[in-house]
């Protein structure tokens, strides 16, 4: 119910008593006109006629203001001081104060409960605020209909654990229509390899989407302009395409990529809100080893996915993507292995192609390799996939055969160069 002073001035609502008083007008039309009920209305006429010159139904609100303790005002202080040097660091990826990351840090590390409006209102007191940035329109926006119509897949390399005193890679896979955060892990090192196990991991778990969307980065697309007169680009698989796009190719998923930095504005925001929560906690964690910080952004990712509600969709990341699934609103698929190729390690694996010379060998990076049941002049296909950091496993394919199967130092293969 609309409140009477917003509807009514002073002198309106007199005239209408003073109508009922010499009884012009009924009081249920007037209870209807004023809106408020009998007990409110009889009320109003009593203060009327006690004091008629001094009458008025505006009224000064009165604010109970809640005294927090001595602990809990030096612990949001402690955590403000911390916020804002995070924001003075440059090499940091933290650009504002996070305030609900405070309300939820204080009772999580204090059991202290305290509403955003304190923290915020200590936090203009202090000298702990910034005002938020003007927005930019994003020049394209994605839309989709099911989950798995398109993944969002793309890295971020930034300093997550400003203790460590080194960057770090964060590889992430979001399914666009649900929002959910499918992979997500921290490396040291971004290389093809990286990023097809990140297919494996997702595409095993869940299925084969429809398609995915990347940026131009060079592990996903092969782009001749990048050459110059100083500088030819050296094309590891003696292919245009890339490692990455090989495997999506065998697995008949279409690619699509971004025109513009602008339009991977949907990843960009999963990793904002990531990066906000796992570098404050690393910070106040003292996080050095990449172990400690992934099984914080695992924790991260849970509370994502699983207990916050999206701004733009306004449901959890996880329920909505499970509804989709109910609903046969989705466009995964059953991943199998197509004919000729037996294993998963057939399919989410480095590929290069060798011929065979007049002694049935084929030569990587200087190292010779005997292959049985080949003939001389055959063009083999070898899927690599590494077993560990030691050890891979080469399957040696010809004419649709598999003809060979070694395991390989990962130092004679070179396989750091993927």
């Amino acid at each position: 119910m609309v409140q009477l002073h917003k509807k009514f001035t002073d002198n309106q609502v007199k005239e209408l008593i003073e109508k009922y008083l010499r009884k012009e007008v009924g009081r249920r039309y007037l209870q209807e006109i004023l809106g408020v009920g009998k007990t409110r209305f009889f009320a109003l006429i009593k203060s009327y006629q006690e004091n008629p010159s001094a009458f008025s139904i505006q009224y000064a609100r009165r604010l109970k203001t809640r005294q927090i303790s001595h602990d809990i005002e030096k612990n949001i202080l402690k955590e403000l001081a911390i916020e804002k040097r995070l924001i003075q660091d440059k090499n940091i990826p933290i650009g504002s104060y996070n305030y609900s990351y405070i309300k939820d840090r204080l009772a999580k590390q204090y059991r202290q409960y305290v509403s955003l409006p304190t923290i915020i209102d200590r936090a203009r007191k202090h000298d702990f605020y910034l005002k938020k940035p003007k927005r930019t329109a994003h020049d394209r926006e994605v839309l989709t209909n099911y989950t798995g119509e398109l993944i969002q897949h793309d890295s971020s390399y930034h300093l997550w654990a400003p203790d460590a005193q080194e960057k770090w890679y964060l590889i992430t896979s979001l399914d666009d229509f649900s929002r959910y955060i499918l992979y997500a892990k921290l490396l040291r090192r971004e290389t093809s390899w990286s990023h097809i196990l990140a297919l494996e991991s997702m595409i095993l778990k869940y299925g084969l989407p429809f398609s995915y969307y990347v940026d131009s980065h060079s592990i996903f697309r092969f782009v001749q302009g990048r050459d110059s007169f100083w500088r030819k680009h050296h094309i590891l698989t003696d292919e245009a395409d890339p490692q990455w796009k090989q495997v999506l190719s065998d697995c008949n998923v279409k690619i699509i990529y971004a025109l513009s930095p602008q339009a991977k504005g949907k990843i960009e925001r999963p990793y904002q809100w990531l990066q906000d929560r796992l570098v404050r906690t690393c910070v106040r964690e003292t996080v050095t080893d990449i172990n400690q910080a992934q099984r914080i952004l695992n924790q991260e990712i849970h509370r994502y996915n699983y207990r916050q509600v999206h701004s733009t969709t306004q449901e959890v990341p996880y329920l909505r993507f499970q509804r989709a699934i109910q609903d046969k609103k989705s466009l995964f698929r059953e991943f199998s292995i197509r004919p000729p190729y037996q294993s998963v390690k057939d399919i989410f694996c480095l590929r290069l192609n060798r011929m065979v010379d007049p002694y049935r060998r084929i030569s990587l990076n200087n190292l010779l390799l005997k292959v049985n049941d080949v003939t001389p002049g055959d063009m083999v296909n070898l899927r690599i996939y590494p077993l560990n950091g030691r050890l891979s496993e080469v399957r040696f394919w010809c004419d649709g055969r598999l003809v060979e199967v070694q395991r390989i130092k990962n130092s004679d293969l070179n396989i750091a160069v993927f």
